[in-house]
């Protein structure tokens, strides 16, 4: 069974959580070579729940030490690039401790931590 049919079978069972987004390991918000404590977990996993609270439904914080970068869906880009909302961002991701708060225009993607990967710039 696949992941697509899981998630069918789950639908139809009327589960709540069958289009519930992956949730992978915190620790992959961090960049190759990064040291990671708790203390950065937690902040990331705070940044998270800040963004499930403002409604975002698909999306990663990524932690680069004083900068974070916010990787949304590409549908929910222009909700976060609305003034108000870019404001409410900076300010809540600064509390966290954060010197710089940015958003990715790219958007959310799996693995965007490779792209800097030389196997993966082969294969991309």
């Amino acid at each position: 069974m696949t992941k697509l049919d899981i998630r069918e079978l789950s639908r139809r069972a009327g589960l709540p959580t069958w289009d519930k987004p992956a949730l992978p390991c915190l620790s992959s918000r961090f960049p190759y070579g990064t040291s990671i404590s708790a203390e950065k977990l937690s902040v990331v996993d705070r940044g998270e729940e800040l963004l499930r609270r403002f409604g975002f439904r698909v999306f990663r914080v990524r932690f680069h030490e004083e900068l974070v970068r916010l990787e949304l869906a590409p549908e929910e880009l222009p909700k976060a690039l609305n003034l108000t909302m870019v404001e409410i961002l900076r300010k809540e991701f600064k509390a966290l401790g954060f010197k710089y708060v940015t958003i990715d225009l790219e958007g959310y993607r799996s693995g965007s931590l490779n792209e800097v990967l030389p196997l993966y710039k082969n294969h991309s």
